[in-house]
C-alpha cells in the first residue's frame, strides 16, 4: 500500500517521467510525428449508482471551460458533470448548460469564505455519485482519467493528481519551469513520503474522494479562509488520518493555466510560497533553500566568480530542467532557459512570502485569509472559527 498518510505516489509537477506506468497506458502517450495506434474500445458504462460525479468551480471561464467539459460529457464512467457558476459575469453558465452540464447557481459568498471553497462546498453537496472528482475549468482531461482516479481510491482516501502543463511560448514556459523547479528543491522528487503532514503537497486542479467521507469531514468549511486551499485541505485531512496520494496523471490530464509569462508571474507566484499553510520558521527555510541552491549560483556565475559548489549546483539545475520535459506538452527552449530566471523566481517568492496577495478572481480578502503564521504546527491548515476535526473517514485509520 503506497498511499500511507503523507505519501506522494507520483508528482508530475516535480519531475516528468518517461514511463507513466503508474497511471496510464501506451495509448495515452504523445506520438510526435508517428501515427497513433487505434484508440482502445470505450469502457462499458458503470451502473448509475456507481458513476462518478465531476464538480467544476467556474467564475468567468467562458473561454476555457468547453475544453474541460466536452471530454467529460463523453466519458461513460461519468454520471454527471456539475458546473458551479460562481457569480460569473460572462457566458460561462449558458455555455455549460448548452454543452450538457448541470449548472448549480452559486449562492452569494458568505463572510469568512474564499470563493473557490464556497463553490466546491456547494458542488459536492449537489453531487449524486459516491465518488467525486474535482477539476478546474482550465484542465484538459483525457478519456479514462476519472476511472483511474476512482481506482486509486481503493487504497487512498484523497487522491490529487499532477498534470501535463501547456505553455504558449518560450518566456512563459521558462518562467513556469523555474517556479516548478523551486518545488523540487523545497519538497523533493517523486516517491519519498513527506516527513510530516505539514510537508504534503496537493494540486487543487484535480482531486478525487468519496463524497460521504468528505461530507462527514466537512473539509471545505474547515479550510474556508485559505487561499492555498488545496494544500490546506490535504494537510488537514492527513492529520485526521486520511491516506493522501499524489499521483502522476500527466498522460491523462493537461492544464492550460496561464496565457502569458506575466500571468505566470502574477498568479503562480502568488500561491507557490504556501504562506497560509506554512509555519514562519519553515517558510524562512524554504525561501533560503531557493536562494542558496538556485539564485546565488547564477548571480556568482554572472559576476565571474563561481565556486566549484556553484558550478555543481548549476549542473544539477540543468539536469533537473531536462527531467522536467515530461511535465510539459511540447517542451521548448524555455526549459533550457529556465535556470536563467531562477533569480527572478526567488525574488518573486520572497516578495509573496513577505507581502502575500489577497486578491483573487476579482475578490479581495482580509488578513485572516492568510491564516496560520500564528496558529502553530498542530493547527496549521485549520482556520479560526472552523469546526473541530471530524473522525477519520471509513478506512482512514488503517
Amino acid at each position: 500500500d503506497n498511499c500511507r498518510p503523507g505519501v506522494k505516489v507520483g508528482l508530475t509537477a516535480t519531475i516528468g517521467r518517461a514511463d507513466r506506468a503508474d497511471f496510464s497506458s501506451e495509448h495515452w502517450r504523445p506520438y510526435g510525428g508517428r501515427p497513433a495506434p487505434p484508440a482502445p474500445p470505450a469502457p462499458p458504462a458503470a451502473p448509475p449508482d456507481q458513476r462518478i460525479s465531476v464538480v467544476i468551480p467556474a467564475r468567468n471561464e467562458e473561454d476555457r471551460i468547453a475544453g474541460c467539459l466536452v471530454p467529460l460529457l463523453k466519458d461513460p464512467a461519468v454520471g454527471e458533470v456539475i458546473v458551479v457558476n460562481d457569480e460569473s459575469r460572462d457566458e460561462t453558465a449558458r455555455l455549460a448548460e448548452r454543452l450538457g452540464a448541470t449548472v448549480v447557481r452559486g449562492r452569494p459568498l458568505p463572510a469568512g469564505w474564499v470563493g473557490k471553497q464556497w463553490a466546491l462546498h456547494q458542488g459536492v453537496a449537489a453531487a449524486a455519485g459516491p465518488v467525486v472528482v474535482l477539476l478546474d475549468a482550465d484542465t484538459r482531461p483525457e478519456p479514462g482519467l476519472c476511472t483511474a482516479l476512482a481506482e486509486r481510491l481503493r487504497t487512498c482516501d484523497l487522491v490529487t493528481a499532477g498534470p501535463r502543463f501547456l505553455c504558449g511560448g518560450v518566456a512563459e514556459q521558462a518562467l513556469h519551469a523555474s517556479f516548478l523547479a523551486g518545488l523540487v528543491y523545497r519538497f523533493g522528487p517523486i516517491g519519498p513520503a513527506a516527513p510530516s503532514p505539514d510537508r504534503i503537497l496537493a494540486n487543487g486542479q484535480c482531486m478525487a474522494f468519496r463524497k460521504d467521507a468528505m461530507v462527514e469531514a466537512d473539509g471545505f468549511a474547515r479550510v474556508r479562509r485559505h487561499l492555498t486551499d488545496d494544500v490546506a485541505l490535504a494537510r488537514l485531512l492527513a492529520r485526521d488520518g486520511w491516506r493522501v496520494g499524489f499521483v502522476d496523471a500527466g498522460a491523462l490530464l493537461g492544464v492550460d493555466m496561464h496565457e502569458s509569462a506575466a500571468q505566470v508571474w502574477r498568479e503562480w507566484g502568488r500561491s507557490l510560497p504556501l504562506r497560509d499553510v506554512t509555519a514562519p520558521d519553515r517558510l524562512v527555510l524554504d525561501v533560503a533553500v531557493l536562494w542558496l541552491t538556485t539564485a546565488l549560483p547564477v548571480l556568482r556565475l554572472a559576476a565571474g566568480r563561481p565556486t566549484p559548489l556553484d558550478l555543481g549546483l548549476l549542473a544539477q539545475r540543468l539536469l533537473l530542467a531536462a527531467a522536467l520535459r515530461g511535465s510539459y506538452a511540447g517542451p521548448r527552449l524555455g526549459l533550457a532557459l529556465s535556470p536563467l530566471l531562477d533569480v527572478a523566481t526567488a525574488v518573486r517568492l520572497t516578495q509573496a512570502a513577505v507581502r502575500p496577495v489577497r486578491t483573487w478572481r476579482g475578490r479581495t480578502y482580509g488578513d485572516d485569509a492568510v491564516s496560520p503564521p500564528g496558529l502553530g504546527r498542530a493547527a496549521a491548515g485549520l482556520v479560526r472559527g472552523a469546526v473541530p476535526p471530524a473522525r477519520p473517514a471509513r478506512n482512514a485509520a488503517r
